[in-house]
């Protein structure tokens, strides 16, 4: 988890919360939860640029800071690229079949 991944989720949700009925109170509970069991990256170097979207440079150097294999994202052409720091991106049900959770 990094400050900034947390401050794109709350952004994301609150966003779409009303579209899909959730509270606020709601989403702030999830992204407390996700605060208390994550563990915090620092993040101490810049990779950039390398992704396709300047947006996304934040998640890459957190995966490398936190010395992921993957990278989960339905975005998979934007990631292209974090294969150069040993990063995989896949989707979520890739990821769920890699670990043997998904048939």
């Amino acid at each position: 988890m990094s400050v900034a991944l947390i401050l794109e989720y709350e952004e994301v949700a609150k966003r779409e919360a009303g579209r899909l009925g959730v509270a606020d109170w709601v989403i702030e509970n999830i992204l407390d939860m996700f605060c208390q069991v994550g563990s915090q990256q620092t993040i101490r170097f810049r990779l950039r640029p390398v992704l396709r979207d300047p947006n996304d440079e934040f998640l890459l150097e957190l995966a490398a800071a936190s010395q992921a294999d993957f990278l989960v994202t339905y975005n998979i052409r934007d990631f292209r690229g974090s294969e150069v720091y040993g990063i995989r991106p896949v989707t979520p049900a890739e990821f769920l079949r890699t670990i043997g959770a998904w048939p």
